[in-house]
Formats: C-alpha cells, structure tokens, sequence
C-alpha cells in the first residue's frame, strides 16, 4: 500500500486475541484503516463488536491477558507492536494520548486535578515546579474550564460531569499531542454539555492540527465530528467511507439497519424503528461465513457458507458484504431492509383518554445540608422546587432537562420511594398524602418504575422467575403455578421466551435485562410507568427495540409513561407532551411538535439546539450556553436560569417569572412572555 506522506497511523490487518482457559479468543480479526494529520475517523458499532479494543490495541493498553499477534499499527512509520514496554511509555501521553468515557473512574480522587495534569507533563518534559504548575494552568484554560485559578486545587468530585471530561481532555493535551484516541468521550454526558465538549475538541483540532480517532455508538457525533467512518462489527471491519457518502448511502445491511434505527426529531411517531433481531455474537460463537449473517434480513445461502471480502468501490471505499460484488448486482437489485407494511403501530384510538390519571400540584423536595457534631441544618439542597404537572390516561410525558435538575427526584417522589417535603400528588383521583396504608399499597400496584441500569435494579442471586415473580405475591395476584404461567406470559409479551424464567440475570444481555426490568414493571398490571433514562444505556439497535416494545405496550394495554431522559430524539419520538425542567422547577410544558418546532423558553431553545443531528450534510446552529448549572443549595435569584441566559434582562435577576399559558396547550415561564411585554 503507497504511503501517503500525511498518514500518521495506518492500521494492517491487526488481530488482537485474548488468552483464556477455553483458548485463544480472537476479539479483533484483520482490522485496517488509517488517519491522516489533523483527520477525525470515527469507529462504530454496537457493544461487544471491537471498537474500544481496537483502539486499546494501538496503545497497547489492553489487559494482561489481551495481545495483538499479528499485522501493523504504523505511527510515523514506527511499528508499535513490536516496540518494548519502556519505548510504547515515551509515544503514550506524549505523541498519542488518550480520553476515556468515564472521567470519574479515570481521575485519581485522592490527588487535585492540578496534581494529575502535572504528572502527566513531569514523565515527558523536564520544567520547574512554577513552569508545571503555569502549563497546568494554560491547559485548563484552554479545554475552557471556569475559574481555573480556584479549580487547579479542586479535587475531582467536586467537579461536575462536564468538568471533569474537561479535565481529562486537559490531561490527553498536556504535551500536545499528534494523535487523540477518544473511547465514547461524550456519552455520559448532557446534550448541552456534549455540544460544549465537542465544539471544543473541533476548535483544539483546528488550532494544533491534532488528529482525532473517535470511538462511539452515537451517530449524530459522528456525524458531526467525523472525515471518515469505520464500522466494525464482530471484530471485523465491514464498512469504511467517507462521511457523507456513509449517510447518504450505506452499502452494508448492517450500517443502514444501525442508521435506521436512530429515532430523529423527524421521525413518524407512529412509524416502528428499525430494529436488528438478535445480539453481536460472543467470541467463542462466531458464525461461518459472513459473521452478520443470522441477523442480516437479506442473507443468502452464499452469505451463510462464504466469507465476503473486502470489496473495494470509488472513493477509497469499503465494505464486507456480497451486496457489493459487482459480479453479483442483479441479485441485489432494490434490497429492501424493512416490510413497509409493519412498519406502523396499530392505533387503538379508544384507549387514549382525556381522563387525568396523575396530578402533581406544587410538588418539593429539599434535602437539609447538615454541619457539625450535632448535625446542624444549615441549609437545604432544593432538588425539586413547586412542580405542577398532569398526565392523562395512555398519554406519555416525557421530562427533560440536563443531569441534576430534579427529573429522577419527580419520579421517585411520584411513587413514593422518598417523601416529598410539600405538594400533591394525586392519582386517579385519590390524593396519596391523604390514603389509608392498605390504599396506598394499591396505588403502588398501579404505578410502576423502570429504573436506568439493568445490570444493578436485578439481583443477580435471584432467578428471572423470582424477579419477575416477586411483585405478583406481594400484591397478592398469583403464586405457585399461576405464578409461573403468568412470568411465561410477561416473558414473552417483552419479547422474550418463557424459557428464559430460570436464568440468572448474568445470562442476559442489557437489552434483554432491560425487557426482564419492564416484564417485572408490568407484573401489577400498572397503569402508569415512570421509565427514568430506560433507554440510555444501551446500544441504538437495542434501544429501537425497547422503544417499539414501549410504544406497542403503551397502545395495546392503555399504559400512561412519565418518560426521564436526557436523550431528545428518544423523547420527541416516544412523547405526546414534554415538560421541560431547569433546577428543580418546570419551565416550559407543551406538545413535543410544538416544543421541537418553536421552543420558546431560551433553555429548551439552547437543549433542543445542541441535540446531534445524524446528518452531515446538515449543519446545526448551535446555542451553546455558557457556564454549569448552579449548585441546587444556593440557587440564582429571580430567574434561576438567569445566569446562563443570552437573553436575561434585569428582571430576570429580581422577579421570578410564573408558569403562564402562551396558547391553550402551551404553557411557559420565561418574563420574555410576561403580560408586560406581550406575547412575544
């Protein structure tokens, strides 16, 4: 392959195993791709299909068990697979740096921040302790961190998440370096946050012309942030373009099924998203031939018994799939990945009621913050600050706003897993603070809650068939055989088989525990369901799932949601009204075509801006708000949202603005709308 003098890494069909007792396990099998100076290649796929150790093998930053046996990872013409581990030490942090996804786990809590960044810079660079510090120093104020004079001193859990990715990013910089390696570094991440972190890495690109490999299974990032995009699938690259070329039109099944299943603020609510059957195989079960073949709707007898190569088109680009043989076109003429005639939820009108299920009137929470030996009360943490909101029978709700609003408070406080401080809540006509234990008891049956993490709300000591089965004694609904039968029957109207009750939740994938989590929620048969970020932690392919199944529940049985989550698209998708909430208050509530059409309070204008738009040919204008959220205990006055806000004025600091209705269902509190001004 003729080198391009630009290239700075090129990639030759590198095969990384790892040792276990059953044998050598081939996670990455001939991966190869190359970044240029100053270039952006993203690499995507699901969980499981090779992306982070792929990246983890250049560096050599696998476990001790991990090795790439063969091929080339060529960095300036250097091999780093065979250097020695004193000579791979000099080229990390120093040549090629790296961002990881979780910077709470990757910064030291016992050191400050000004420590680390030092520490970084002390291992390649010989400077005074004063030059240390003043570098350290330069750096934050260039990954933009407020106040870094006060900060340098911080420790990491005194910083927010935003910051701390800051923070390492300010670490991966600190001896410039040519090359970045970043593994997911927006995903814990708020939308308005993520904007601010990925505007940042573009404008540090252009000013040290640093190339970028970025690791992720989110594809409005990439499409954004990326040149070049590398798909990887079981370990094996099965698509390689350019980034318009890659959205405008995918040649691998897998690629179009990934960019398909995506809900966009453009998505047909009632329209399913595409969703791919089946889980990226574990290693020590690749299939024959094509590895997507058991899931690929258009596989063939070919696909099934022959290995595709890497067929090469214009462009420079790639793909793994017979599709692309251009001796075999005519068998592929219109591939068709979806049957449009089940596309389409089927409506039941009769289920969606205008008939009010759930009323929240003036709801708080304020956690008292307490000093001393005696436990003094010096003050309050108002997580939840007089939120009204209703929701009617088979309607969904969705709540959104940036991480530490309040959103997960409101639907702890609705099912009263904490009590509120003060407020209403009534459902179904019953006002909870006011009902008897045995009513209460009730009520709970009929309000269920789908919690965030699949892997930690299953006790994994418990089998499918107690978990599922547990609610269904403590309400007294069935037990024994029944009992059985019935965890069969919420098995498989999640989309599992009654089979699976005698498993242990380890046996599952995230999405399929995620389905087990909602199977247990619907058990009471409830009437409402709080899903608090059900979504966010899985793959787009499993979230499209989970969706439709929501959806299909939500128009079969009646079912009400309160659906949290920071994910927009997923909201616009699966919500009828969206209430947006800022610092414990709801300031703005509306339709979510209303919201995503004309936003009228400047903060869900600035959250709806910064949603990633899987688009490149689609540049957004981007309201990037300055500054962090303030702290909940020492909230702004007037205005909460003042501080952070392009257009406050000075009665924004003094008077707080009320929730007003701007139309009959469009309510706001924002003094742009007072009566003062006007409608507008």
């Amino acid at each position: 392959m003729a080198q391009n003098s630009n290239i700075l890494l090129q990639v030759e069909e590198m095969k990384t195993v790892f040792k276990t007792r059953a044998g050598n396990l081939e996670a990455i099998d001939g991966v190869s791709f190359s970044i240029s100076k100053g270039e952006t290649v993203a690499i995507v796929g699901e969980s499981g299909s090779g992306k982070s150790v792929s990246a983890l093998s250049i560096l050599r930053l696998l476990d001790s068990n991990g090795e790439v046996i063969s091929g080339k990872i060529l960095f300036n013409n250097l091999n780093l697979k065979d250097l020695s581990n004193d000579e791979i030490r000099k080229i990390r942090g120093n040549e090629i740096a790296m961002i990881f996804q979780d910077p709470m786990t990757c910064l030291d809590p016992v050191y400050t921040i000004g420590d680390q960044i030092i520490e970084t810079i002390k291992i390649h660079e010989d400077l005074s302790k004063s030059e240390l510090r003043e570098r350290a120093l330069e750096l934050l104020k260039l990954v933009g961190l407020p106040d870094p004079e006060s900060r340098i001193d911080a420790f990491p859990h005194q910083l927010s998440g935003g910051q701390r990715q800051r923070v390492m990013i300010a670490i991966a910089l600190a001896c410039r370096p040519n090359l970045i390696i970043a593994d997911e570094p927006t995903t814990a991440l708020d939308v308005t946050v993520q904007a601010q972190i990925m505007q940042l890495l573009k404008d540090l690109q252009a000013q040290f012309g640093t190339a970028i490999i970025l690791v992720t299974h989110d594809l409005g990032v990439v499409a954004e942030m990326a040149d070049k995009v590398v798909v990887v699938y079981a370990g094996q690259v099965v698509e390689q373009s350019d980034v318009k070329d890659l959205f405008n039109k995918p040649v691998h099944p897998y690629t179009e099924a990934l960019l398909k299943s995506i809900p966009k603020i453009d998505t047909n609510k009632n329209r399913r998203l595409l969703t791919i059957k089946g889980n990226v195989p574990r290693l020590k079960e690749i299939p024959s031939g094509c590895r997507f073949h058991p899931r690929c709707p258009l596989a063939t007898e070919k696909c099934r018994s022959e290995e595709p190569p890497l067929f090469k088109a214009e462009n420079d680009r790639v793909s793994k799939c017979w599709i692309a043989d251009p001796n075999l076109q005519e068998e592929w003429e219109n591939p068709i990945l979806i049957d449009e005639k089940e596309a389409d939820f089927e409506i039941n009108e009769h289920l969606v009621s205008k008939n009010m299920l759930l009323e929240v009137k003036d709801l708080k929470k304020h956690f008292p913050i307490t000093k001393g030996i005696l436990s003094r009360t010096v003050g309050y943490v108002k997580a939840v600050d007089g939120v009204s909101l209703n929701i009617n029978k088979g309607e969904v709700l969705g709540l959104v706003g940036e991480s530490g609003c309040g959103k997960s408070t409101v639907g702890r406080l609705i099912t009263g897993l904490i009590d509120s401080t003060n407020g209403e809540v009534s459902f179904d006509g019953k006002q909870l603070s006011n009902v008897n234990r045995k009513d209460k008891k009730g009520i709970r049956k009929r309000i269920q809650f789908v919690f965030q993490d699949p892997y930690s709300s299953l006790n994994p000591r418990m089998t499918i068939l107690d978990i599922i089965g547990e609610p269904l004694e403590v309400h007294h609904l069935a037990k024994g055989t029944t009992k059985r039968q019935r965890v069969g029957e919420l098995l498989e109207i999640v989309g599992l088989s009654k089979e699976d009750m005698h498993k242990f939740p380890h046996q599952f994938s995230g999405g399929q525990r995620q389905r087990i989590g909602i199977a247990r929620a619907l058990a009471t048969e409830p009437d409402l369901l709080i899903c608090d970020e059900a979504v966010s932690a899985l793959d787009v392919s499993v979230q499209a799932q989970i969706l439709n199944l929501l959806k299909d529940l939500q128009l079969q049985l009646g079912l009400s949601y309160l659906f949290i989550s920071h994910d927009l698209n997923v909201v616009k998708y699966i919500s009828d009204r969206i209430a947006v909430m800022y610092l414990g208050e709801i300031v703005e509530v509306t339709d979510s075509d209303s919201l995503f059409k004309d936003p009228l309070h400047p903060y869900a204008k600035a959250l709806i801006s910064a949603v990633p738009v899987p688009n490149p040919n689609i540049e957004p204008e981007r309201m990037i708000l300055s500054g962090e959220v303030p702290s909940p205990s020492n909230p702004p006055s007037g205005c909460k949202f003042h501080t952070r806000c392009p257009f406050a004025m000075d009665i924004c600091k003094q008077d707080k603005p009320q929730l007003r209705a701007i139309s009959e269902d469009h309510i706001v509190s924002c003094h742009l709308y007072g009566e003062e001004r006007g409608h507008g």
